[in-house]
């Protein structure tokens, strides 16, 4: 037997004997009869049980404690007073699962937890319909985002996350041993979505895990998070995808719009459908931009944290929340991202910044062999180590590009969220490998 769901049950269906499931939110014995609130995924409804009618299911009600689990089987009876218009009046209530107290965590009380107190019991943290409607509307964004892209003839792809070279060496790798061989946790699946390029599959995408062994404590920041990586193959230039990529986010947010409106009003937020095309705003007029504001950089220095803070600032000021930087020194991108021909300092990179927070980045990349494993030597690495990878570039290898975007600070800073945990079921960072 299935359980009938609060959005199946109305007024119309007094009289009816149905048979409901939920968690306990509260229980109040007013002596001769008791209320139960039972609360399912879609909101509330109230069982009423009179002492005189029933005395043994009464006795049961009155023993039961907070979120417990239970079912209860009877009529439904018409009542304007009650929240739904409606209530069900039980003959039979079982205990499914009992709650043990005193709760460590409150679900429906106003005191407030810390963040620690709330991942250290997020089962009972997501309870709260607010907690919720943050994974509905990441459930939206992720479906209107794979919406748009099949629309442009993207197939959807999963890439290792279990590799023997990192995608941009370093230190924030994941090593592990794989049956007496080195091997990393994936932390961008750009070597392989390149390497699709060469294969016929020119436009790819991927929603997947991707880990950083950075041990940043910010609210912006985690070890593991969800990367939305594409690929295009035969462009003639990054503008050729930057067009798919910023009509891809703005497609997320109208589908969210509309179809999330219910869990935008429980979060209290209103996002904006960013207007097209959107700014690009060069390295140059970046560092111009935020010097005028009073932080300085010298030309060649990545935009930090406080950069990016007060670039977002000038930019909304301008009635821009959303805006790509482009043609950032070659010297701080990585090896396979290709350099202007006629300014090689310069490369055909770009970030996507929303509110002052870098939500995507990625650029044009090298697709001639003899060049790639130059710059692969001018970083310092080893062309030997990445032979998998340059293999699919002797035979053959149309121009390409793309990019990789946080799917985790995208949902925090459309949301408005304070921290990247937010958006997390169950968050990863340097201190918290449970739950």
């Amino acid at each position: 037997m299935t359980y009938a769901r609060l959005t199946e049950l109305t007024a119309k269906d007094g009289g009816k004997e149905v048979s409901v499931a939920g968690w306990v939110e509260d229980v109040r014995n007013l002596g001769g009869i008791a209320f139960v609130i039972l609360r399912q995924r879609e909101g509330t409804l109230q069982l009423a049980v009179r002492k005189k009618e029933n005395p043994a299911v009464f006795e049961v009600v009155a023993g039961l404690t907070r979120e417990s689990v239970i079912a209860a089987k009877g009529t439904l009876k018409v009542n304007p007073q009650s929240r739904n218009g409606w209530e069900v009046f039980p003959s039979h209530v079982d205990v499914l699962s009992p709650a043990q107290t005193p709760l460590p965590l409150g679900v429906v009380d106003k005191v407030g937890a810390d963040m620690d107190t709330r991942l250290d019991n997020r089962v009972l943290d997501l309870r709260k319909p607010e907690r919720r409607a943050v994974f509905h509307v990441r459930d939206l964004m992720q479906r209107g985002i794979r919406e748009h892209l099949h629309r442009e003839g993207f197939v959807e792809v999963t890439t290792p996350k279990l590799a023997g070279a990192g995608a941009e060496g370093g230190a924030s790798l994941f090593r592990t041993d794989y049956f007496g061989k080195v091997a990393f946790l994936s932390q961008s699946p750009q070597l392989y979505k390149q390497m699709l390029m060469a294969t016929g599959l020119d436009r790819v995408f991927e929603l997947s895990p991707a880990f950083r062994a950075e041990p940043s404590d910010t609210v912006r920041h985690v070890t593991e998070f969800l990367s939305f990586d594409a690929e295009v193959a035969h462009i003639q230039h990054q503008e050729d995808f930057l067009a798919i990529l910023e009509a891809c986010v703005a497609h997320a947010i109208a589908y969210v719009r509309e179809h999330g409106k219910p869990y935008l009003e429980a979060l209290a937020v209103d996002p904006k459908v960013p207007a097209l095309p959107l700014p690009r705003v060069t390295y140059a007029e970046a560092i111009g931009i935020v010097a005028a504001e009073g932080k300085v950089l010298r030309d060649g220095d990545d935009l930090d944290t406080e950069a990016e803070k007060v670039l977002g600032r000038a930019m909304a000021a301008k009635g821009h929340d959303l805006y790509f930087i482009v043609e950032y020194p070659s010297a701080i991108k990585p090896f396979y991202v290709m350099a202007k021909a006629d300014d090689p300092d310069v490369s055909y990179s770009f970030d996507l910044e929303l509110k002052g927070d870098e939500m995507a980045s990625g650029g044009q990349r090298e697709h001639r062999y003899d060049v790639l494993v130059r710059k692969m030597r001018d970083k310092g690495l080893n062309p030997e180590s990445f032979e998998f990878y340059l293999k699919a570039f002797r035979y053959g290898m149309p121009p390409h590009g793309g990019w990789g975007l946080g799917i985790d600070r995208l949902v925090q800073k459309v949301l408005d969220l304070p921290n990247i945990r937010e958006a997390i079921l169950f968050p990863r960072d340097r201190i918290r490998l449970v739950p």
